[in-house]
């Protein structure tokens, strides 16, 4: 059961039942330490299985700006292939985090080839027609900061609690600071380097009357609700949604339609995300931090040398 369990989660992040495609074993290749500390707060972050809920959470927070629902629903494949948007996205983060720098552009290049080709029209939170870009620096810079919001809070409600888990070293301001090195290379401008300003910039676009709720919206989180998965698979799915729904500040659900639940959803969470995290670790593979630390030990005896 724990195998099964373990291949089919392997098979949605890293699209590889064992777990180690091409590039994840790259990760053991390169000629510097990368962009992120080892074991620092980039490391941490996004090697905690709270990250299974944070997607989530990015994906929901995403869809409330028209622009970014409107490159979604015009150009993503997210119902025909829902695994394979999802391992897309796990790949480049797990690259820029634990990858050498050279396989960080590489996979930023190989997303800005796709966002090449994410253009079209949408209509903004106040009325008017716009025309949109996934390179536009406005676009990039929301989902950047619905992205890190939902990694950090994910992190500090699960991951600092969880076995084996721990708190962010430096705290959040350092994973905040970090992770806008990710921003600057996807051309965010100014990216924020503190919590607070994080949380801030966030409730500025609300604030000023840019996001909202229509059919795509609705659409989206519908199937975020309710995606096609096995029914086992499906009800500890359905618990990591209703997780991410509950750390949601209450005015952003309102606008995504979306209650919180009456179950303790925070306690039956962590409660998944143990199991899941242990049928992970009933493999003998490695994980995406091992392949990076055969780099740096690599790296670390040449010098010596």
């Amino acid at each position: 059961m724990a195998m099964r369990l373990r291949a089919r989660l392997l098979e949605a992040l890293a699209g590889d039942p064992e777990g180690s495609p091409a590039w994840i074993r790259e990760l053991a290749e390169g000629d510097d330490a990368g962009h992120f500390a080892e074991d620092g707060a980039a490391w941490t972050v996004h090697g905690s299985m709270a990250t299974l809920v944070a997607g989530i959470r990015a994906l929901l927070l995403q869809a409330l700006h028209p622009g970014a629902m409107a490159g979604v629903h015009d150009h993503s494949t997210y119902r025909q292939d829902p695994l394979g948007r999802l391992s897309g996205t796990v790949r480049w983060v797990v690259c820029l985090t634990y990858g050498s720098t050279a396989q960080a552009e590489r996979e930023t290049a190989r997303v800005g080839r796709f966002h090449s080709r994410v253009q079209g029209a949408y209509v903004d939170g106040r009325g008017a027609e716009r025309s949109y870009s996934a390179a536009d620096p406005v676009l990039a810079d929301w989902v950047h900061l619905a992205f890190a919001d939902a990694f950090l809070t994910c992190q500090e409600t699960w991951g600092e609690r969880m076995p084996g888990g721990g708190r962010i070293p430096g705290g959040p301001d350092a994973y905040v600071a970090e992770w806008a090195t990710a921003g600057r290379l996807m051309r965010v401008d100014d990216p924020p380097t503190t919590a607070a300003e994080l949380r801030r910039r966030i409730d500025g676009y609300l604030e000023r009357g840019e996001l909202r709720s229509d059919e795509r919206v609705r659409e989206v989180v519908s199937f975020l609700r309710r995606p096609p998965v096995g029914s086992v698979a499906g009800v500890g799915y359905r618990l990591l949604f209703a997780g991410a729904v509950a750390t949601l500040p209450r005015r952003y659900r309102q606008l995504l339609g979306v209650r919180r639940s009456p179950l303790p959803v925070v306690t039956l969470t962590r409660v998944v995300l143990a199991i899941a995290g242990r049928a992970l670790a009933s493999g003998e593979g490695r994980r995406a931090q091992d392949w990076a630390r055969l780099r740096l030990r690599r790296l670390e005896a040449e010098r010596a040398a």
